[in-house]
């Protein structure tokens, strides 16, 4: 049975909370609203709460599903599981095939959320009727100049220890990843460092995925090697300009991979346009998903 904890903040999160039971574990998510599907998918180090002003605004013409990774936000966090994006993608696609089946859907993704759900829009592009990516990636970001060396800086000792104990992920990049850091108030921030509290739960879950941005390379090589099936799925990217974790070369990655795919820059924003700019996101995907 889900429960809810006793920190989470109800004025910013009030839908109803729904299980899914993963071989791995259960996870939370939440079914807003009615009409055409949308899935909204979170990355590191958040959780669904990224998206409570996109269901709030959509929820009375858009049925929205929102899910949580499992060891991030209401999901569970069992210890002997993998935290790796591959296991996250896996897991992904059994939630989908059980919650969503055969529904035609558009899916909203940001940050790790990109490549934990790509493999599954890989496999039936013909479901997926509008991909909106948002600050995230589809390939191997090692072996872009500008991130390179801050990858290979967090594998070692000291990576780990900055994950573990002074909660680097949470602490320090996402404050620097905001393009305007008032926008990150206490009671939100508040809201996302409150399922990380435990030193050891940062390492296993948090510290893993930072990890798998050199030690995942084939899985990012393999998502690469695909992309040709986005071809027909209609594709928007919503790119926050002021991103300070993301460089200018990601989006120009992705205006590479999917010539197609129309491009959004925020200006103002960083490496959250739904939570720095939430009426202009929520009016964008509104025009998108009614075109």
């Amino acid at each position: 049975m889900m429960t809810t904890p006793d920190w989470l903040d109800r004025e910013q999160w009030p839908y109803h909370p729904r299980e899914y039971t993963d071989p791995d574990g259960r996870m939370h998510y939440v079914d807003e609203g009615d009409g055409p599907l949308i899935i909204l998918v979170h990355g590191t180090p958040t959780w669904s709460l990224e998206w409570r002003h996109v269901i709030h605004a959509l929820r009375p013409q858009f049925r929205l599903l929102a899910v949580d990774h499992l060891g991030f936000g209401l999901s569970e966090r069992p210890k002997g599981v993998a935290y790796t994006p591959e296991a996250h993608a896996e897991r992904f696609r059994r939630w989908h095939e059980t919650v969503v089946g055969t529904l035609p859907y558009a899916m909203i993704v940001h940050d790790f959320g990109g490549p934990i759900t790509l493999p599954s829009v890989l496999a039936d592009p013909q479901s997926c009727r509008r991909l909106i990516v948002t600050n995230s990636w589809g390939w191997d970001m090692a072996r872009d100049p500008a991130l390179r060396r801050q990858i290979n800086l967090v594998q070692g000792m000291l990576g780990r220890w900055l994950y573990r104990y002074a909660n680097a992920s949470q602490r320090l990049l996402m404050p620097k990843a905001y393009g305007n850091r008032a926008a990150l108030t206490p009671s939100i921030h508040a809201q996302y460092l409150a399922p990380f509290r435990d030193p050891e739960a940062r390492e296993r879950v948090l510290y893993a995925l930072a990890r798998s941005l050199k030690l995942s390379a084939a899985f990012f090589d393999d998502l690469y090697a695909k992309r040709q099936r986005l071809a027909t799925v209609p594709t928007h990217v919503v790119w926050g300009m002021k991103d300070g974790t993301l460089p200018p070369s990601i989006l120009d990655g992705w205006r590479v991979a999917l010539p197609h795919a129309v491009v959004h820059p925020f200006e103002e924003s960083g490496h959250w346009p739904q939570e720095e700019k939430p009426e202009r996101f929520t009016a964008l995907v509104r025009s998108i998903l009614t075109m």
